[in-house]
């Protein structure tokens, strides 16, 4: 199979429009990540999507739509605040996850009472919604448990000769995955963290919970896994006060004949020697430029030696749920 990569064109809107009618799977841009979307309502062409990816079968997908889409064909109840949040925050990087049965094909949910839906704002992605109309199920596109993907080409890096169709919006300019909210209770509640904080759910909602994954149990939200976004390299992490720790790293890679690199917040900078991958200067710009270092970082690295960031809060605790899965760290925000 050629993989091809094209802007959202009509001619390559209309070929994306039959591939997913036909069962196939076609890559989008968002404005957070590239998506490997399908049809929802296609069981077989879903189960594609988890066998493309190599995806655990217990990890669920979030459905996409596009802005004038009719929610209430999805889901079984849309509670007052919810809408609210609605109205606030889509289109964007929040994904709101409403009770739903018999809606979707059940493998879109692995079972689950739930269904995740979400609107994005970006043009390339609502082009593509709205020329195929049906909502899509689509996870992020890269292998499974790999760094997702913020350009075209690390799509095809992961997917090439598998899919037909990257759809190329360009760079993303959020970076990490939207939000995931449980809005199946009287408060809302935090999966994962994402764009969408905290804060700006209380501004709306009043409260906001996040809710903490138990050892054992089933994933509600997709990226809960303890690793995950992980580059293909060695890697080990420290925190900002291990800094001396992560010297010693570096320099016992070197001796060994290796080729360490840095990822760190750009503060650090001027306080490390030898190779670095600037994560960027504050929450927005790590959140937008981390996936884009560290697919950077394995190419060029034997092993990426990562020092947390700093800041806390707001986007950052989206960023740092990213960095720490990453590099195998325990993170709580």
């Amino acid at each position: 199979m050629i993989t091809r990569i094209s802007p959202p064109d009509k001619k390559a809107l209309a070929f994306a429009k039959e591939e997913i009618a036909r069962g196939g799977v076609v890559a989008f841009h968002t404005e957070t990540v590239y998506g490997l979307g399908a049809n929802a309502f296609d069981g077989g062409a879903v189960a594609h999507i988890f066998a493309l990816k190599g995806r655990p079968a217990d990890n669920p997908l979030i459905v996409h739509v596009h802005r004038d889409y009719d929610l209430s064909a999805l889901v079984d109840d849309i509670p007052p605040y919810a809408k609210a949040l609605e109205r606030a925050f889509l289109p964007g990087p929040l994904t709101m996850v409403y009770p739903s049965v018999g809606k979707v094909s059940p493998l879109v949910s692995c079972g689950l009472n739930t269904l995740a839906v979400r609107v994005p704002s970006s043009e390339t992605a609502q082009a593509f919604l709205r020329t195929v109309g049906l909502p899509i199920a689509a996870p992020s596109a890269n292998k499974s448990k790999h760094v997702s993907p913020v350009t075209a080409r690390h799509v095809y890096d992961d997917f090439q000769g598998e899919i037909p169709l990257i759809l190329d919006g360009g760079a993303c300019s959020g970076g990490i995955e939207s939000t995931v909210l449980d809005c199946t209770g009287d408060v809302p509640q935090i999966l994962r963290a994402g764009l969408v904080t905290r804060e700006m759910i209380e501004s709306v909602a009043g409260k906001c919970a996040v809710y903490r994954m138990r050892t054992g149990e089933k994933p509600k939200s997709p990226g809960m896994a303890h690793q995950h976004y992980a580059p293909k390299c060695r890697t080990a992490c420290f925190s900002a006060e291990e800094r001396e720790k992560a010297r010693l790293c570096y320099e016992e890679e070197l001796r060994a004949g290796g080729t360490p690199f840095y990822v760190c917040e750009r503060a650090l900078l001027p306080f490390l020697s030898g190779n670095a991958l600037d994560l960027g200067g504050d929450p927005a710009e790590m959140a937008a430029r981390l996936y884009a270092v560290l697919r950077e970082g394995e190419q060029k690295a034997t092993l990426l030696i990562a020092i947390e960031p700093k800041e806390r809060g707001g986007v950052m605790d989206g960023v740092l749920n990213r960095f720490c899965r990453a590099f195998g760290r325990d993170h709580e925000t």
